[in-house]
């Protein structure tokens, strides 16, 4: 008795506890990877407002060439506000149901991005286009019919997760991106 008392004991003691993966936990590791890639990615492109940096960026990227300076700010304007609101409304749970429509919208933006390329013959820049694009109609989809966020008044833990939220994004995503552009 003794043995099968210290054999339950050991067992409960070595128990590893499951990880669940959720379709809720995807959505939200997904929506963090697109707000930050498309945050940094549109912020960069924003930085293209210097004329300076605007005339050395075809030599890094070559579409640069093909648009003029005020679209391809546009189009930063647009990654950064489509980078916040995937993540900022759903993780502060104010007006939730834009995380969605932010993410319609990089979709959007994918599909238009992958059609230019392809008139331009830039097959190499096409899987980037495409695979952004069906994660974010993936966390649209997700976070419009299956796993929506319900919304809650705004409170003063709320405004501090804002705050905190973007001023992650700055340190992390913004501040290095300026920093590496305005080398040049």
């Amino acid at each position: 008795m003794t043995s099968q008392i210290s054999a339950d004991v050991l067992a409960v003691g070595t128990e590893r506890r499951r990880t669940r993966i959720t379709g809720n936990g995807v959505l939200w590791a997904l929506q963090a990877l697109l707000g930050v890639f498309f945050a940094g990615s549109g912020f960069g492109k924003v930085l293209l407002y210097d004329d300076a940096l605007y005339a050395a960026a075809p030599q890094a990227v070559a579409w640069y060439a093909a648009v003029s300076q005020p679209l391809i700010v546009f189009i930063g304007v647009a990654e950064v506000l489509g980078g916040v609101g995937v993540l900022l409304p759903a993780m502060t749970r104010v007006r939730p149901s834009l995380t969605p429509l932010a993410a319609a919208g990089l979709t959007l933006t994918m599909i238009l991005a992958g059609g230019f390329h392809v008139v331009r013959g830039e097959f190499d820049l096409l899987p980037y286009n495409i695979v952004l694009g069906a994660v974010a109609a993936v966390v649209a989809v997700g976070r419009w019919t299956k796993r929506p966020i319900a919304p809650a008044p705004l409170t003063r833990g709320r405004v501090v997760l804002s705050l905190v939220i973007v001023a992650l994004l700055v340190l992390l995503v913004f501040a290095p991106t300026w920093y590496s552009m305005s080398r040049f």
